[in-house]
Order: structure tokens, then C-alpha cells, then sequence
């Protein structure tokens, strides 16, 4: 997984460990923890960051707002007032996916809402954790035609986030990267969301560029699991109940949609006009990037 180090921003203060800092996440079902359970509950790569950055007179007073399902609209109306009434230190701000899973996904709209998040987090003095994530097509190994679609919805998502971590002084992490997407040891049964490991990976990460900036006063969590990692039995099980309701939930309104557009690829490519999807994807994202007064690089749709 790569780490960018991004300039300090607004809230790029350094902050001493004479008063517990307070740490915000906000976002969808990867932040809520979901791929790490422990007991009956998700813990997750914030909960376990959380134990990192506070020391032991002045521990980290958390709070995880993510909810599972959440859309970029979703944590700016009703995620974003509770995290601003927390008065945070630090704010995780990591949500996309579920928006390219959606029929209604609009590039433009989704960078405006994101964009009024980081904004007023950052007005306040917080210090922003983002990071650019992996398409779910190609996580859930979809047939090409199926893939290419959310593959440039999610590139566009992470375009988007780039250039807003850029202009926000973000703390930012690349966990797009194929080495990081092709380790099959750091994700769990549903093959969308991280395992203990995956979670565990995510925080440490986070924690080092936290720790640079004088942000990270504890000790960076362990990279081993705990729990015992579920049988192979109980991962097909899962698979085969839950997580396929989960998917389901979640693309009901969009497989129409999708098998349309999948049908534009195969068109496309037959008669060897595939670039002039990507170009119409690339111009959308301009006009995204062009509505919140950014000049983003067309190249970025490619990370």
C-alpha cells in the first residue's frame, strides 16, 4: 500500500500530548469495521488507530459516526454536523464506493458534497485522514464488460479525493494499488471489505504519517491478527447468505443500469471505440473538479 505524504494543510498543526486528542471517522461500512469483528461487534482500522494516537495519560477520546451503506451525501448532511459538534482533532473522511453502486452516481454532485465535508472540518482546524480505494468490480472479479463501468466510476471517485487531499493538506493513503488489491491475506470472505489484517495494515499506515507530524503519540498498532481467521466453510457460507444480501442491498437499483452499460462496452468495443467511454468519463470528471474550482490532471483517472 503507498503512502503519500502530503503537505500540511489548515489543520496541519502539532498538536503536544498534554490533552487527549479527539479523533472523528466518517464514512461507509470499511470504516465502520466491517471484515474485523470481534465478539459481536465490527471494530475496524480507526477503532484500532484510535489506540495509537493518544498516550497513556492522554488517550484518544473516539468516536466512529460511519455507517454501513453511507453514500458521500450521507456523511456530509447527517455525519458531518455530529463529527463538527464532536470538535476534533482529527477526521477520517473515507466514502465512495458505495456511490459508484448507484444508479444515480453523478461525479459532480459527489465532489461538491465531499468537497463542503473536508471544507468545514478543515475551517475548524481538524486535520483530515483520506484514501483513495479499489473499484468493486474488479474486487469482485466481474466479467470485463460488467468491471470497466464501476472501474471508471471509482477512478473518478479517487481523482476527486486526490485533488481534494492536495488543496486540504490531507494525511492521505493509496490503497488502490494492485499489490495491495491482489493480497488475498488482508481481505475478508466478501472480497470487498479488509480482514483483522487488511484493518490492521490501513491503521499503521495511517499511524506513521500521523506519527511524522507530531499527531501520534502511542504505539502504532500490531500488523498480525488476533482472532482466528474464519474457516474456508464459513466463508462460503457467508458468502453465500449475508454478503450476497449485502451486495444485493446495495446494487438493487443499479443492475439495470449496469447491464446497460455493459452492453455499450461490448458495442464499443466490437467496433473499437472503447476511448470514447473514457473520454466522456475524463470530461466528467473535469467538469466535477471544474465545480469546486480545482485543477485536477486528467492522468489521475488512471491510479
Amino acid at each position: 500500500m503507498a503512502v503519500s505524504h502530503r503537505a500540511p494543510g489548515a489543520g496541519a498543526v502539532r498538536r503536544t500530548p498534554s490533552r487527549s486528542p479527539r479523533f472523528v471517522a466518517l464514512g461507509d461500512s470499511l470504516t465502520e469495521g466491517v471484515g474485523d469483528r470481534v465478539g459481536d461487534h465490527w471494530r475496524g482500522w480507526a477503532a484500532l488507530l484510535a489506540s495509537g494516537i493518544g498516550c497513556g495519560d492522554a488517550p484518544a477520546v473516539f468516536r466512529n459516526l460511519a455507517v454501513s451503506g453511507a453514500l458521500t451525501r450521507d456523511v456530509a448532511e447527517r455525519q458531518t454536523p455530529e463529527a463538527l459538534a464532536f470538535e476534533p482533532d482529527i477526521a477520517a473522511v473515507l466514502v465512495g464506493v458505495n456511490d459508484t453502486l448507484r444508479r444515480t452516481f453523478d461525479i459532480e454532485d459527489m465532489a461538491r458534497q465531499l468537497d463542503a465535508v473536508c471544507k468545514q472540518l478543515v475551517a475548524r482546524g481538524t486535520v483530515l485522514l483520506t484514501a483513495c480505494l479499489p473499484d468493486p468490480g474488479s474486487m469482485l472479479g466481474l466479467p470485463v464488460p460488467l468491471a470497466r463501468p464501476l472501474a471508471r466510476r471509482q477512478r473518478a471517485v479517487n481523482a476527486v479525493v486526490h485533488a481534494l487531499s492536495d488543496r486540504y493538506g490531507a494525511v492521505h493513503l493509496h490503497t488502490a494499488d494492485a499489490a495491495w488489491v491482489a493480497d488475498r491475506s488482508m481481505w475478508s470472505a466478501d472480497r470487498l471489505h479488509p480482514g483483522e489484517r487488511g484493518h490492521r495494515m490501513i491503521a499503521r499506515r495511517f499511524h506513521e504519517l500521523l506519527a511524522e507530524r507530531g499527531l501520534a503519540h502511542g504505539t502504532a498498532p500490531g500488523g498480525e491478527p488476533e482472532q482466528s481467521p474464519p474457516s474456508r466453510t464459513a466463508s462460503v457460507l457467508w458468502l453465500a447468505t449475508a454478503g450476497t444480501a449485502w451486495v444485493a442491498r446495495r446494487c438493487t437499483d443499479l443492475l439495470p443500469q449496469l447491464m446497460r452499460l455493459a452492453g455499450a462496452e461490448v458495442r464499443h468495443w466490437a467496433r473499437g471505440t472503447s476511448a470514447r467511454l473514457d473520454l466522456s468519463a475524463e470530461h466528467a470528471l473535469s467538469a466535477a473538479l471544474a465545480a469546486v474550482s480545482l485543477d485536477g490532471p486528467l492522468a489521475r483517472m488512471g491510479e
